[in-house]
């Protein structure tokens, strides 16, 4: 009797699942999941592949895609490229060189180029490296790593 093949590898169960986790309608679930999984280091936790669904991991950062007309898609209004005018995604990652050389080899265009950019948080200043991409359906990324706090000085 021969025995199964070892079981295919799964990304591990989350610690916790959010309160807020967005669900992007997109209009080819492979060409996100090149972006989001290949390109962006995120996992997939499971998916639904009749339905055109996928959630996805990476760290604590979780979301959603549903492919439009494939299952149930709740539309408030007609889509129009680029898709999610008006919101930006943050994921926090320890470092951006591992991001920026998979888009930078697969000649993703940025956004945004990377920065250093300082936000005053009440009496002090938090630092993050970050940058922007668009998904293929133009849902703007921000993918940020944080540089530390600094007092703000009040004059």
């Amino acid at each position: 009797m021969t025995s199964p093949g070892p079981a295919a590898a799964s990304p591990p169960e989350p610690e916790f699942f959010p309160d807020l986790v967005p669900e992007l309608l997109v209009t080819e679930l492979t060409a996100s999941l090149a972006f989001w999984v290949g390109l962006c280091g995120f996992e997939v936790l499971y998916d639904r592949p009749g339905e055109g669904f996928a959630y996805l991991v990476r760290g604590t950062a979780h979301l959603m895609l549903e492919q439009v007309g494939i299952g149930r898609n709740w539309i408030a209004a007609e889509l129009e490229q680029p898709l999610g005018r008006g919101i930006n995604f943050q994921v926090a990652v320890p470092t951006l060189a591992p991001l920026l050389d998979r888009l930078a080899a697969a000649d993703w265009p940025l956004y945004l180029a990377p920065e250093t950019k300082w936000y005053q948080t009440g009496a002090t200043s938090a630092g993050v490296a970050q940058f922007l991409v668009q998904d293929p359906d133009g849902y703007l990324v921000r993918f940020s790593s944080r540089l530390g706090d600094a007092a703000r000085s009040m004059t």
